[in-house]
């Protein structure tokens, strides 16, 4: 039986009406759709992608347990930063582990970012991500993309990547203008587009 907070069709429902309709909160959403009876809720595909699934969440909670270079809260909003570039609502977890399974999806791997800095300085951004790989191949190479706006990342600089942190300093920016930037790796060849999130920093004199 649904239950309402207030009358039907306004907001706050929850349960379903019959095996008509189903009401829900999704992502600070009140939403609505029709009752569906899975077709086959254990076909092999449909295992195949819990399995992507349960292996991003045991990643993220990995990176999270770290207790020198782990997921901090920065991470967590450079990563709902860029789930907020598309246009349905995505959660900072939601969007992480959606990069995982598409990588999967791709015949790729997935990795977590964590631990990121940004250290302003006249006219420039040193930045620096580390990573958590999946299995013994790493990153060893990627680029810093940046620009002034989250979905407008058009200019590049190289990384330094050793190990499972890449850095570099950005140069030739403006003082007092919030810069977006994004580490995007191009080697090994398993993590391309597994991208971080999207960390924002401002050049100060």
């Amino acid at each position: 039986m649904a239950k309402l907070n207030a009358p039907l069709l306004s907001f706050g429902a929850s349960g379903k009406i019959a095996d008509a309709l189903v009401y829900f909160p999704w992502k600070g959403i009140n939403a609505v759709r029709q009752y569906v009876v899975p077709a086959n809720p254990k076909s092999d595909a449909q295992k195949t992608q819990r399995g992507y699934l349960t292996d991003a969440v045991a990643a993220i909670h990995a990176a999270q347990a770290m207790a020198e270079t782990g997921l901090k809260a920065i991470d967590i909003t450079a990563y709902a930063l860029w789930g907020s570039c598309f246009p349905t609502p995505r959660t900072w977890f939601n969007q992480a582990c959606k990069n995982w399974i598409d990588q999967h999806v791709d015949g790729l791997k997935g990795c977590i970012y964590r631990s990121a800095g940004c250290t302003p300085g006249n006219g420039q951004l040193t930045v620096n991500v580390y990573n958590s790989t999946e299995n013994a191949s790493q990153i060893t190479a990627g680029d810093f993309w940046y620009g002034t706006s989250k979905t407008a990342l058009i200019n590049s600089k190289a990384a330094t990547v050793a190990g499972q942190g890449a850095s570099a300093t950005i140069t030739g920016l403006t003082n007092g203008v919030k810069y977006y930037w994004q580490f995007r790796p191009t080697a090994h060849a398993n993590y391309v587009g597994c991208h971080s999130g999207i960390y924002t920093g401002t050049p100060e004199a």
